[in-house]
């Protein structure tokens, strides 16, 4: 078992970073996306674990003003290359 996994006991947590991090948050009923803002930057998705991991690109990328894929990082093309075995390691949660 992992040390935490998406899953819906998280959510409250996730919600207290983005309000500790100064984000409006909120759900959009009509779109059913979770939505956040802050600076007039503002992000939707469909889970709040998504929602955190869309500020986290924000927050990495620091972009200075809005252009279209700001978000985007093609360094290199792991998505077409990630490795389908797990490296070995011990997992804390084994670490008992």
């Amino acid at each position: 078992m992992p040390a935490l996994s998406e899953y819906s006991n998280i959510s409250n947590t996730v919600f207290n970073i983005l309000d500790k991090k100064g984000y409006q948050i909120w759900y959009d009923e009509r779109l059913k996306m979770y939505c956040a803002e802050r600076n007039g930057w503002d992000f939707m998705a469909d889970s709040p674990s998504g929602l955190l991991g869309l500020v986290s690109i924000y927050e990495f990328k620091q972009p200075a003003i809005y252009k279209e894929y700001w978000w985007k990082d093609d360094n290199k093309n792991l998505l077409d290359n990630l490795s389908k075995k797990k490296t070995k390691y011990i997992s804390v949660t084994d670490e008992k």
